[in-house]
């Protein structure tokens, strides 16, 4: 079955690396900006929508607020790039929240952020997958009739990516992200440039429609809160930031100073690119609806079903550039594109989380290996698997899809920004240089203001989005936190169940006597050399059990045994209802009940296949008893194999396929032999 899978593999995710290869796989700065940020860069691709989608619903002067609104944003991006700093200098191992939660707050602070981090990185998967099928299906028909199975297909051939390696996968994702941020900034650039300068009246596909108000005559309480709620759809322009400080350890040294420098240019970037859609939104007229159907209205008359509402970052780029322009064409592609890849900080994020919290034993040990790639394989998968289920419960629609977001990545930054401060508070108490505690200072400040401001926008988020769909996040929290510690719990249990005593206890006392049993069906090849070993064991008893089922068969083993003259014992064991496991298990059951001080050892010989149909002919009455009597006490099982032909000539194929050399390889001689020195001539 390897060798049938191997082949696969080997195309689809490449050679296995060796362990020693691992530094390779770290990222230069350049590298790392689109593995770890491409998610915040590419949310200004939809975060701008979605204020003026929640901001439509007062109808079109509530658009006067966005700048405000934007402004927020800004303010609440550069206090959480600040504290982030702070974060990957202080823990640069790469448990990021978590591991300041935990160690500053404790290991339920610590299982709250996890919790909420897995939450966000599944999340995060499922909005810009969706929304990149979204963004090209108003392109590409086919996609937009097939969305579902359009983002089901992208998250597998992300994952496939993934799969491949961190390196390999961040080359693939540089160019679409650079592409994409270069698209934007000339977008931005041009606008200005025409609006300002030439004073060109630019107008959006949408500038001539009108809004019509879901709720008319705002205001007070009503209004305050609509604004909090188009201010908390906004900070999902601020997904993400926290991979970073979760994937230091994936930074080429220096770690630290290159993910804070990382982490500086992407809060940069992202906030340029926020305002700068935003400012071009208004200066271009853009109508956005919840329900653009019924909301938006042409010449006074609803749009109707059948239209479809591009994203904003569209409808300003069809504004600027003009619409089937090949900038035009380039912004479309990129914004598809790197919504698509957007997905890959959670892919880095997930895996690596993961994998800490294995270490502490919150999660299955399977996600704290590296596959053949030096991946987190298993983590890649389990993120994919979580990611497909819910783009598949909730069809793969982003307006859905977003009303779950945000509120994991705050409550992670809201606790990591207490701990923080804990931990300056912790160093504050022993340090006594001066400019150390100058520094110090500073970074609890920073820190401070970070937990308060997140910490508010926590609230808001979960005051306004709670029956929008937050519920479902936190039920996920919820899921997340009593699974880990049901995990751990296990584990916990497990090793004091099996740590070694210090004294003499009843695992280390020899047993009274070994009870050895060959199991036999024919006297053949296999049979003779399991009652061969047994013998060789020299156990204090030894005998062979078979199992009647057909009179007939066990008249002739009896007679065989008898004419070969074996001198081992021959029991039979009846089986009035052909059964094979039970009756075993009842003789041996029976065998410990009378000497529960002796040991019983079990030979089950087997047969060493080379073809993988051929596993499905043979040893299954002898896989199922080996499952049976691992579960009885004092029971020791060993398989005695005997290698069929088919294993000799599958050894042969193997050790073919090992020494074959490409075309050519001969010829040109081995690549990496290095030249010999030459000889010293002798001059000087």
């Amino acid at each position: 079955m390897s060798k049938l899978t191997d082949v696969p593999k080997r195309i689809l995710i490449g050679r296995a690396l060796h362990s020693d290869r691992l530094g390779e796989t770290l990222l230069p700065k350049r590298i790392a900006l689109p593995v770890f940020a491409s998610d915040p860069l590419s949310s200004v691709a939809y975060a701008p929508g979605e204020v003026l989608l929640v901001l439509s619903i007062a109808g079109v002067s509530a658009y006067q607020y966005s700048p405000w609104i934007a402004l927020a944003v800004v303010v609440l991006m550069f206090t959480v790039v600040a504290s982030y700093r702070q974060n990957v200098h202080a823990y640069p191992s790469g448990g990021g929240d978590y591991e300041v939660a935990n160690t500053n707050l404790g290991p339920r602070a610590g299982l709250t952020v996890a919790s909420a981090l897995l939450v966000d990185y599944v999340l995060t998967v499922a909005v810009s997958i969706s929304s990149g099928v979204e963004n090209l299906g108003s392109a590409v028909h086919f996609v937009i009739e097939h969305k579902v199975l359009s983002a089901i297909v992208m998250i597998l051939l992300l994952t496939l990516m993934n799969l491949r390696g961190v390196k390999e996968s961040g080359k693939l994702f540089a160019i679409p992200t650079y592409v994409f941020v270069a698209a934007v900034f000339i977008m931005i650039g041009w606008g200005a440039w025409k609006g300002i300068v030439l004073g060109e009246t630019m107008s959006a596909p949408t500038a001539d429609f009108e809004i019509e108000p879901e709720q008319k005559g705002l205001a007070g309480f009503a209004m305050v809160f609509l604004l909090l709620r188009a201010f908390s759809s906004g900070c999902a322009a601020l997904t993400g930031v926290e991979a970073i400080s979760n994937g230091v350890p994936a930074f080429r040294k220096p770690k630290s100073k290159n993910a804070a420098s990382t982490l500086a240019l992407m809060g940069g970037l992202a906030v340029t690119m926020f305002c700068g859609i935003i400012g071009l939104a208004m200066a271009t007229d853009v109508r956005m609806a919840e329900n653009p159907a019924v909301d938006l209205l042409d010449n006074g008359v609803p749009v109707g079903p059948s239209y479809v509402q591009d994203p904003v970052i569209s409808q300003v780029g069809e504004a600027v550039f003009g619409g089937g322009s090949i900038l035009f064409i380039l912004l479309a592609t990129a914004t598809a594109l790197v919504l698509f890849l957007a997905a890959n900080t959670a892919y880095n994020g997930f895996p690596l989380l993961g994998s800490i919290l294995a270490q502490d034993r919150y999660l299955p040990r399977q996600l704290h290996t590296r596959g053949d790639r030096l991946a987190f394989s298993n983590g890649i998968v389990l993120l994919a698997g979580a990611a497909i289920l819910l783009v598949w419960i909730y069809d793969a629609d982003s307006t859905k899809l977003i009303q779950l977001y945000i509120v994991g990545v705050f409550v992670s930054f809201t606790l990591s920004q207490i701990g923080m401060v804990r931990h300056w508070n912790r160093h504050l108490r022993t340090e006594r240089d001066v400019a150390a505690r100058r520094r110090m200072h500073r970074s609890r400040a920073i820190n401070t203001f970070g937990a308060f401001f997140t910490g508010m926008v926590l609230v808001i988020v979960l005051a306004t989005k709670f029956t929008h769909g937050a519920w479902v996040a936190l039920l996920g929290m919820v899921i997340f936190y009593g699974t880990m510690t049901a995990i751990r719990k296990h584990y916990d249990r497990v090793s004091a169940e099996i740590a070694a005593a210090e004294g003499p206890s009843d695992d280390s006392v020899r047993p009274s006597r070994v009870h050895s049993i060959v199991l036999v069906s024919k006297v053949h090849k296999p049979t003779l050399r399991a009652l061969a070993f047994a013998k060789l064991t020299r156990s204090d008893t030894l005998e062979a059990v078979s199992i009647s089922v057909d009179p007939a068969e066990t008249k002739a083993l009896r007679e065989e045994w008898d004419r070969r003259g074996i001198n081992v014992p021959l029991k039979i064991l009846d089986s009035p209802y052909r059964e094979i496991t039970r009756p075993v298990i009842e003789y041996v059951k029976g065998l410990r009940s009378e000497n529960p001080r002796d040991a019983v050892s079990v030979y089950i010989p087997e047969y060493v296949v080379g073809r993988w149909w051929e596993h499905l002919l043979h040893n299954q009455s002898a896989l199922r008893l080996k499952g049976r009597l691992l579960f009885t006490p004092g029971v020791m099982v060993t398989s005695v194999p005997y290698q069929l032909e088919s294993s000799e000539l599958a050894k042969r194929r193997a050790k073919k396929r090992q020494d074959w050399n490409a075309p050519g390889s001969v010829r040109r001689g081995p690549v990496d032999t290095p030249r010999p020195p030459k000889a010293p001539t002798g001059k000087g």
